[in-house]
């Protein structure tokens, strides 16, 4: 539990001790549900309990926030803002932390890039985060690795919740409602806003209440123990980058709709002509060409300028200037010898569900019972499927299942799959008896 008072839903409002404002008890409310109107509604939050401060970039600054984080005591709630579809990069554009007795810090990561300081004095607390796996990789960036973590969103799924964002369960747990109409914004803009600034910290100043909301909730519904392998996971591989695809450009929007190995071709080369640019600007691909573009441009295979210029996504000025940058990534497809064309990429694990039945049909039966199992245990459970199990991980099974069905065989494939034993213990014994062949069809 944290340390510090909890916001009170109104200035009248009596509670007894450090009461939240949601008793454990509840159940969890369904899409929509938020405070009774009877009472007034939700209170909207406008600003921070202590003030919006200012952005700490300076050493000395960062010092001191070390110093009142280390006095501070109980959880450290952490967020972070980056600047997808502005920049190329993921990197953290500003850092917020709150914690009993230390208030609310922001920080700038572009002076400051290393906070390693900071983690040597919060590193053994437990650290409370929404979407934790968005903002980990970039924490760790800057020096920031939790080793013991909340995550308020992947809790609230584990509860059954269908409305995860926070602001939804702020107000639905806490009476309080959060503007999010600075989400989406530019945070790599310099200087931030007021508004921006007051935002921010508002994002982390309720995050410690909420973690006490969820944690009364999983343990009245028998989870607690569930939600802490989950985030024990992310501890350990929350930070990591991304996967990096083979062959990235293959996700272009749109290129389904282009037939043959010379037009793939034009945009894979388009594709890593503008990647190449978006790196050395720092800009997010989209804003240097966007795919429609590419897309646009792969159909017809303009051979100069005045036809380029003429196609749907060029016709902006910093576009045109790279005229001959598009021209010469379509004229080396162009130039490309057959044997160099884009090929249709194996497939890794088991094909496309919908091709099952004409490929191996008892697979296909396997894939259904399964499927089954997964929906109906999910359902007992008031858990999304996904959270029980990943669809991908279901795929593999039925696709290739032990050699020997048993329940041990079956378990230890689904922890080669990555499952955690609370799912393990959940589903092996009806994963089981689905695969088994005496289950087939008649």
């Amino acid at each position: 539990m944290t340390d510090e008072p909890p916001l009170r839903r109104r200035p009248t409002e009596e509670l007894p001790g450090n009461a939240l404002q949601h008793p454990p008890s509840a159940q969890p409310q369904p899409a929509g549900a938020g405070a009774d109107p009877a009472d007034g509604g939700p209170v909207p939050l406008i600003a921070p309990r202590d003030g919006t401060p200012d952005p700490v970039a300076a050493p000395a600054e960062l010092a001191e926030v070390v110093a009142r984080f280390a006095a501070g005591t109980g959880p450290v709630a952490l967020d972070a803002e980056r600047a997808s579809g502005y920049r190329y990069s993921q990197r953290a554009y500003l850092v917020q932390l709150r914690r009993a007795g230390a208030g609310t810090a922001l920080i700038d990561p572009l002076p400051l890039p290393d906070l390693s300081a900071l983690d040597a004095v919060i590193g053994e607390a437990e650290w409370v985060l929404h979407a934790a796996s968005q903002d980990l990789p970039c924490l760790a960036e800057v020096g920031l690795r939790p080793r013991r973590l909340f995550d308020t969103e992947l809790a609230a799924r584990l509860a059954g919740f269908e409305r995860v964002g926070l602001a939804a369960l702020t107000e639905q747990l806490l009476g309080f409602t959060l503007e999010k109409h600075h989400s989406a914004a530019d945070w790599s803009s310099r200087p931030l806003p007021e508004s921006w600034l007051t935002y921010a910290a508002l994002d982390v100043e309720l995050l410690t209440d909420l973690r006490d909301a969820l944690d009364a909730e999983l343990t009245r519904q028998g989870k607690s123990a569930w939600a802490a392998e989950e985030f024990a996971a992310l501890v350990r591989t929350g930070a990591r980058p991304p996967r990096v695809r083979a062959e990235p450009w293959r996700r272009t929007s749109g290129i389904h709709r282009l037939r043959g190995a010379r037009a793939q071709a034009r945009v894979r080369s388009m594709w890593y002509a503008r990647d190449q640019i978006a790196s050395r600007r720092d800009a997010a691909p989209g804003r240097v060409l966007p795919d429609s573009a590419i897309i646009a441009a792969a159909e017809l295979d303009p051979k100069d300028e005045k036809t380029l210029l003429t196609l749907p996504g060029f016709g902006g000025r910093s576009v045109r200037r790279l005229a001959r940058t598009w021209l010469a990534a379509l004229d080396d497809a162009r130039q490309l010898p057959e044997d160099s064309l884009p090929v249709s990429p194996a497939v890794e694990g088991p094909p496309p569900p919908h091709r099952w039945a004409e490929r191996d049909p008892v697979a296909a039966g396997r894939l259904a019972r399964c499927r089954e199992v997964v929906i109906r245990i999910a359902g007992e459970h008031n858990l999304p499927p996904e959270n029980l199990i990943t669809p991908d991980s279901v795929r593999r099974l039925a696709w290739t299942p032990p050699e020997e069905i048993t329940e041990e065989s079956v378990a230890e494939t689904l922890r080669g799959l990555n499952a955690r034993e609370w799912q393990i213990g959940l589903l092996t014994p009806d994963l089981t008896e689905a695969l088994a062949p005496a289950a087939s069809p008649a």
